[in-house]
């Protein structure tokens, strides 16, 4: 079962082609990484999938609905390269105000990213690592079916990093769908799945081993250079 389908997902901007016909699967309950160079368009797909990005031609399901649908709006968690919380509200009350929105209990959220400690501290007052959990605690207190992550671990230090993909394991093992883009190769093998794009083209969508295998690739910065040889640009 899919948590998202997409089919012949076409959508340009600006005149300029961005995604071109685009057919993937999201399993529901995964772990999936959407991985590419920046410019790629990966938040382009995420975009679409929120109902934020208008397309030219194409069928986009997401959890059963189509994308942008009223009824998938306190279902979807989602968090942006640039963090949406309010910098003059402390990080327990950033998260009190979207908790409010979707009528559910904090819980223990900012604990989750980490933050524990660091809930009554104003969020501008915050590193821009701190502020990204902000941004995600907010996101995961109205306890979505599916959550999308545009570049979640940037600038965060190892322990950070393998801290937050231990939550989105956790999440994803309670039934959670979690959709993560990035362009850092090496994170690629923490999926369940990966989805790969090249110049709005999707060149790959398997598994981390069996796209080492096909390739013949040591890692995935390799397996990527690999599938790219044989894809015209």
């Amino acid at each position: 079962m899919a948590s998202v389908e997409v089919s012949g997902l076409t959508v340009r901007r600006g005149g300029k082609l961005v995604l071109a016909g685009i057919d993937l699967s999201v399993p529901a309950g995964s772990v999936t990484g959407l991985l590419g160079p920046s410019g790629s368009g990966k938040t382009t797909l995420l975009r679409v999938l929120v109902g934020a990005q208008r397309f030219r031609s194409g069928r986009v399901q997401v959890l059963g609905r189509p994308a942008g649908h009223r009824s998938l709006r306190a279902e979807i968690g989602y968090t942006t390269q640039a963090p949406s919380v309010y910098p003059d509200l402390t990080a327990r009350e950033n998260v009190r105000y979207h908790a409010q929105l979707h009528g559910r209990p904090v819980g223990r959220v900012l604990q989750d990213v980490g933050l524990g400690g660091e809930a009554d501290r104003l969020v501008r007052a915050m590193s821009g690592g701190q502020v990204s959990r902000v941004s995600l605690a907010c996101a995961l207190v109205g306890q979505p079916r599916l959550l999308l992550l545009d570049e979640p671990t940037v600038g965060l230090d190892p322990v950070l990093r393998r801290d937050l993909w231990a939550l989105f394991r956790a999440l994803a093992a309670g039934g959670v769908t979690v959709l993560v883009s990035s362009h850092v190769m090496d994170e690629a093998t923490r999926c369940d799945r990966l989805l790969l794009l090249r110049e709005g083209r999707l060149i790959a969508e398997d598994s981390p081993d069996n796209l080492l295998a096909s390739t013949g690739a040591t890692g995935m910065d390799d397996a990527f250079l690999r599938l790219v040889e044989g894809v015209p640009a």
